[in-house]
């Protein structure tokens, strides 16, 4: 393994955050995992000459190697283990080749698809989601409605404003908010979203092209980004792990 330059980790840090938010289902717990990785040794895994993928994989490969979890009470609760639930969203959230997530978890190749494959299989047995969609673009939002309900999900209601979005969610209640940012003349899906958690606690999602603009340090900030375009699988492993509150992990 070769050591990190403070460049390339420096704009690895986004996306350590988001992978660590979405692995924990908290931004509490998944920035406080990202310390935790910032303060030990990090070095790029052999093999990876790219510099700012090497950042990103050291960085992963830190946080998953300080993540001490609790195996049986994640397995319990979702059916996966921790090494499942990192690949998948390594290889989905993150967007890496399996052999690069394999690499960031110091796994064969081989035995990592073997992982992922059993892990997928899984996804649909998790808890059902009454979920809230926050979408101006009345395509994108039955396309949205169309992946929720294909990962066994229920759409309680589909929101094009702030106004609508605050009114579905006092009626309805839902156990998942899926929101877009941009939500053009019907204002800003982050408002909305605040505005929803004043009254109501459910887990969102934000889904936005650019997710560099809620990972800045300076405010309240989601757990679950997914980036656009993204894949059906993205969307399923995101909400899946919504669902299911993250891994558990052992106090510091």
């Amino acid at each position: 393994m070769i050591e990190i330059d403070r460049a390339a980790l420096i704009g690895a840090l986004p996306y350590g955050r988001r992978f660590a938010r979405a692995l924990t289902g908290s931004q509490a717990g998944g920035d406080a995992l990202v310390g935790q990785a910032l303060r030990g040794e990090i070095a790029v895994p052999a093999g990876i000459t790219d510099p700012a993928l090497g950042g990103r994989l050291a960085l992963y490969a830190a946080i998953c190697g300080i993540a001490t979890i609790q195996a049986e009470e994640d397995a319990a609760v979702s059916g996966l283990n921790r090494t499942q639930r990192m690949l998948l969203l390594l290889t989905s959230l993150e967007e890496l080749e399996m052999e690069q997530a394999a690499a960031a978890l110091g796994l064969p190749a081989d035995q990592a698809a073997r992982h992922v494959e059993a892990a997928r299989s899984h996804l649909r047995a998790g808890a059902v989601a009454r979920v809230l969609i926050i979408e101006d673009e009345p395509i994108i939002a039955l396309d949205l409605q169309q992946l929720v309900e294909a990962a066994g999900h229920e759409v309680v209601g589909i929101a094009a404003s702030e106004d609508e979005a605050v009114a579905i969610a006092g009626a309805e209640r839902p156990s998942l908010v899926l929101a877009d940012v941009n939500l053009g003349a019907g204002g800003d899906g982050t408002s909305a979203v605040a505005r929803i958690l004043q009254h109501h606690s459910a887990p969102v999602i934000f889904v936005t092209a650019y997710p560099e603009r809620l990972l800045t340090g300076r405010d309240l900030e989601p757990a679950f980004i997914i980036t656009k375009p993204f894949e059906p699988t993205t969307l399923a492993i995101a909400t899946y792990q919504a669902v299911t509150r993250g891994v558990h992990l052992d106090p510091v």
